[in-house]
């Protein structure tokens, strides 16, 4: 079991961290400040995503992906408070070039009532091939209609910078040298902060701005996101939800069998 107490100044970092207040810093000051007129307190239900433990030690951080996250809330965020988190390894399967390793991270709050639940997904590189069953694979198909919404999130250049300073220091977002070992051009965007980014336009255009409305967010990492680029996020209503996917400049996805429920 771990432990973790927040602040305010932690749920402001994390909304900053994840873009809020970027296209209008008047737009989200609920989320950005804690006493601006008119505008109560409120936090982002992706921040609970930080309260999860970290899944165990899978080796070099250059073979090591995020690959994807479920996260059910239980009960509104405060701005400040106190959590117990127990983890567990769910499942380990083996996907050939690589282990796909399930982690779950249930959340109390101070008093032992549920506040979230976290279901993460690691993908190493290099660990497959011992013989282990392959991961399932859901049923999401993305929706033949156009999207209902699409919004467009330009990446700044120092977001991985910004976004690490919430706890993941993996050095594969910010060091180029782990980042070419990785056989990658340069540092990449958080996968959980991408995530953040998406959830951000699902709470706007789906949730009504609410956040006590959302109750679980579930997406694939599939692909990495740079810094300076443009994520779009597009979105798919419907009953009591959405469907989205993120893609980056290019059309690539980068988040995929996105879903979204409310209460």
């Amino acid at each position: 079991m771990t432990e973790r107490s927040w602040t305010p100044a932690d749920t402001l970092l994390y909304a900053l961290g994840v873009g809020a207040g970027q296209a209008d810093p008047a737009d989200e000051l609920r989320f950005t400040t804690e006493n601006s007129t008119g505008h109560r307190h409120a936090v982002l239900p992706t921040f609970a995503t930080l309260l999860a433990a970290d899944p165990p030690h899978l080796g070099d951080p250059a073979t090591v992906r995020h690959a994807g996250e479920t996260l059910t809330l239980h009960r509104p965020l405060t701005p400040a408070g106190r959590a117990r988190t127990t983890a567990t390894v769910t499942a380990v399967h083996d996907q050939s070039s690589g282990a796909l390793l399930h982690h779950r991270s249930e959340i109390h709050d101070a008093d032992g009532s549920p506040l979230a639940t976290v279901e993460r997904t690691m993908f190493v590189i290099g660990a497959g091939g011992f013989g282990g069953r392959r991961a399932p694979v859901s049923d999401w198909r993305r929706p033949a209609r156009p999207p209902d919404h699409t919004a467009h999130h330009p990446i700044r250049l120092d977001q991985a910078l910004l976004y690490r300073l919430n706890g993941d220091r993996n050095p594969l977002h910010s060091d180029p040298v782990v980042a070419a070992r990785a056989g990658l051009p340069g540092p990449v965007l958080h996968g959980l902060c991408t995530y953040g980014f998406a959830a951000r336009t699902l709470l706007h255009t789906v949730a009504e701005g609410d956040p006590d409305r959302v109750r679980r967010v579930s997406a694939r990492f599939s692909a990495p996101l740079f810094p300076g680029d443009t994520l779009t996020v597009l979105v798919w209503h419907r009953p009591a939800g959405a469907l989205f996917q993120a893609v980056d400049g290019r059309g690539r996805p980068v988040l995929d069998r996105g879903v979204l429920d409310l209460r």
